[in-house]
């Protein structure tokens, strides 16, 4: 039997329009200390544990002095000017724990090479093999930075576009109410293509299950997307290694608080609904069952099952019981006014429509519970750090008690500017209304826990169907079944 594997290929751009740079994000993921030309700032990350290895692979028309980690970065830093710039493609995609160490960074490189450095592409990679998660599962995984800018045959940044005008019927430059010319811009590489991006994900995956297959393992990997697969459920938020190892000491984190919420929110969900298609399977051959001449209705079937328990009871006590168990059913399907298998089928119907809905509502607020985390957490930093990047001596006659506070605070101002750029990106005024988000946030906590309790109501809700069910259906088959033996003795008696 397959064993089908959790894939995860995600690509993004490093952006200086969200506060990113492409010296930091690398020094990141090499665990390094890099220093960066354009923001005039060191980023140290050489205490970041996790870091196997790392590697520059590079095309052949590119400088060689670019395989140094500090000069491609801030040669890519140099040649984007505007403010917003978009810096480097970031590929992460997840390495598989049936493979050792050495066969996975084999793999990885071997991609790389032949799909990404074949096409021109500088990539600069790193594999982290992470502190376990809390389900006690290995992540290793892959980073990938590579320049969005192409190297033109001599070495030289080239353009990321260019402009087609458009033509009249006469082959001439058509210009725009303001006189200027209408064009469109065109990349000068497929690299950014959804395309290629999908091409990516299926090839890394035909290499992962060709990988499974040499090793005889009934495992595989499928690149589609869940929702392609016709998987729906809420994907969890990135916590990171601050929040993992706060999390493994006991410490509860919002973000873990968070996804705690949506694993016990998918877990409901996909129970629900696999009871809910479960049954939905079992009423259609119910329903035709009923549509037979002279079938009764749910309450005289439910009768007949339990009439058969009473007959083959032993004691008053377990008749009673039968008596009860029948009253509590009845009760139920009146309670809903359901009298036959077509109502029936309607009302599984209905609730699984409401799974449906409750999970499309689910997934909004998840998405507007991050927005929010992340603003109060961007306000507080900012808030907490500025008085200490303002308490920075000025230029000038403090050279030396300058050096020593910069020395002292240099994390808190490192991450002061990252901050900083975050916020010009998402809060250019440093408008804080924190005590609006926190007031949101509470009130979608509020409904998030009426959407629980409403999918707790509809789980309950199946199991008792589910049960009614199974003994209309039993009795149904017993029906049959005396109904066969009928007619063998029917036969018999006319021989």
């Amino acid at each position: 039997m397959i064993k089908i594997a959790d894939f995860h290929f995600h690509v993004d751009q490093i952006k200086r329009s969200k506060g990113q740079s492409a010296i930091a994000s690398a020094a990141y993921r090499a665990g390094e200390k890099l220093h960066s030309e354009y923001y005039g700032e060191d980023s140290d990350y050489t205490r970041k544990g996790g870091v196997v290895c790392s590697e520059i692979l590079l095309p052949s028309h590119a400088p060689t002095e670019y395989a140094d980690r500090q000069t491609l970065w801030n040669a890519v830093e140099k040649a984007e000017q505007h403010p917003k710039a978009q810096l480097a493609y970031s590929f992460d995609f997840a390495l598989q724990n049936e493979f050792s160490m050495e066969e996975n960074i084999a793999l990885a490189r071997q991609f790389l090479l032949d799909e990404f450095v074949s096409r021109g592409m500088t990539v600069d990679f790193a594999v982290h093999q992470p502190d376990r998660e809390e389900d006690g599962i290995p992540n290793p995984h892959v980073h990938v930075m590579c320049p969005i800018r192409p190297l033109d045959e001599h070495g030289r940044w080239g353009a990321k576009q260019h402009r087609v005008y458009e033509l009249d019927e006469n082959g001439k430059r058509i210009r725009d109410e303001a006189g200027n010319y209408v064009f469109n811009a065109v990349h000068t590489t497929d690299w950014g293509d959804s395309e290629t991006l999908e091409h990516w994900r299926e090839e890394w995956a035909n290499r992962c299950n060709a990988k499974f297959a040499e090793k005889g393992l009934s495992v595989r990997v499928d690149h589609r997307s869940n929702e392609r697969r016709g998987i729906d459920q809420l994907p969890t938020i990135h916590e990171g290694p601050v929040v993992r190892q706060m999390e493994a000491k006991g410490i509860r984190t919002d973000k873990g608080d968070l996804n705690r919420w949506i694993r016990a929110t998918n877990s409901m969900i996909k129970k629900a609904k696999d009871r809910a298609a479960e049954l939905t399977g079992k009423l259609k051959d119910l329903i035709a069952k009923m549509r037979e001449p002279q079938s009764p209705n749910l309450a005289a079937l439910l009768g007949q099952y339990y009439s058969i328990r009473n007959a083959g009871a032993y004691s008053d006590k377990a008749k009673a019981g039968n008596l009860k168990r029948y009253s509590e059913d009845f009760s139920f399907l009146q309670s809903k006014g359901l009298y036959s298998v077509e109502q029936l089928h309607d009302y599984v119907s209905e609730l699984s429509g409401k799974l449906y809905d409750l999970n499309a509502a689910s997934r909004k607020k998840s998405d507007r519970m991050k927005e929010l985390k992340e603003l109060l957490r961007l306000a507080d930093d900012y808030t907490r750090l500025k008085p200490i990047y303002d308490g920075i001596p000025p230029k000038g006659g403090f050279g030396k008690k300058r050096e020593k506070y910069m020395a002292e605070h240099d994390s808190e101002i490192s991450q002061f500017h990252a901050v900083r750029r975050k916020l010009d990106n998402l809060l250019p005024e440093k408008k804080f209304a924190t005590k609006a988000w926190k007031s949101e946030l509470d009130r979608l906590a509020d409904e998030y826990a009426a959407m629980g309790r409403e999918i707790s109501s509809i789980n309950t809700d199946l199991k008792k169907l589910w049960r009614i069910q199974s003994n209309v259906d039993n009795t149904l088959r017993q029906q049959e079944q005396m109904s066969g033996h009928r007619k063998r003795r029917t036969t018999n008696i006319e021989i």
